[in-house]
């Protein structure tokens, strides 16, 4: 993989079986993505995009084929490993709404930078050089079952907030700046201290947005961004999305919003799992 590429997917299929039949969602995509790439995929909807996602993501494991992201051959990490490097190097705008509904607007944007900063430098390297030992991954991989997600992790991850606050002020009121600024750009800053419940739906959506910019990632997977936004909304997020690719980061969006595509460097379409370039 070359030196400035965030993201290479070789010949990348995930099957399902509907009615007793088998069929490809994703179709043997191969596709690379750059340093400062912002990249749309279109199509109809049911065509694959999403699922195409979350094998990047690691939210799916594929039927076959190879993601590298960002040097970790994703296809062989274990949940441990592969919530390490979404916390790291991915910044994920979903489709649905997913805000945490005990936490303010304000603290659910700095989540992702507690979790990063709560957890040891030394243990989370450690798991991560384990994931180049290929014997030592697959026996992993295969207590893990295939489609798990993160999400019983976050249970002890807020009970430790307190706890990062009390030992790393300064990291934390650095956190708490980069948050307020992010929300300010996606004008949703008076909403800070506002729970999920007290926030209209695209309200929410830049509250989400600003959570995935958090900790600088070097993907940012952005998945309808713009799907309940007026166009006002949509303009400001797109113009920070485009800014973050300057920065370095890569961002690979699903969308069907055309003024979107507007900001993008290059455009795929999506057609029963099989991925072209438009």
């Amino acid at each position: 993989m070359a030196e400035n590429t965030v993201l290479e997917v070789k010949e990348l299929t995930r099957e399902f079986t509907r009615r007793g039949k088998s069929f490809a969602a994703v179709d043997h995509v191969d596709f690379t993505l750059n340093q400062g790439e912002f990249v749309a995929i279109v199509g109809r909807s049911g065509n694959g995009k999403s699922t195409l996602l979350n094998l990047i993501t690691g939210l799916l494991k594929p039927t076959s084929g190879s993601i590298d992201l960002d040097g970790n051959d994703v296809t062989r990490l274990n949940d441990r490993q592969m919530s390490i490097v979404r916390n790291r190097t991915i910044g994920f705008i979903t489709q649905s709404q997913t805000l945490l509904q005990n936490l303010t607007a304000l603290d659910n944007v700095i989540l992702p930078s507690v979790l990063q900063n709560g957890k040891t430098e030394q243990c989370d390297t450690q798991v991560l050089a384990d994931s180049h030992d290929l014997k030592a991954t697959e026996e992993n991989a295969s207590d893990s079952p295939s489609e798990q997600t993160v999400d019983n992790g976050l249970p002890d991850v807020i009970a430790a907030v307190p706890a990062v606050k009390a030992q790393n002020n300064l990291v934390q009121d650095h956190a708490v700046e980069r948050a307020h600024s992010l929300l300010r750009r996606l004008q949703v800053d008076d909403l800070a201290e506002c729970y999920p419940k007290e926030l209209s739906g695209g309200e929410m959506r830049r509250v989400s947005i600003a959570r995935a910019l958090m900790n600088g990632p070097k993907l940012l997977i952005a998945d309808e961004p713009t799907g309940d936004l007026d166009a006002e909304s949509t303009a400001i997020v797109m113009r920070l999305l485009q800014e973050a690719t300057k920065d370095g980061t890569a961002v690979l969006m699903v969308t069907h919003d055309p003024d979107a595509l507007a900001y993008v460097d290059r455009t795929y379409r999506m057609d029963r799992g099989v991925l072209s370039e438009a």
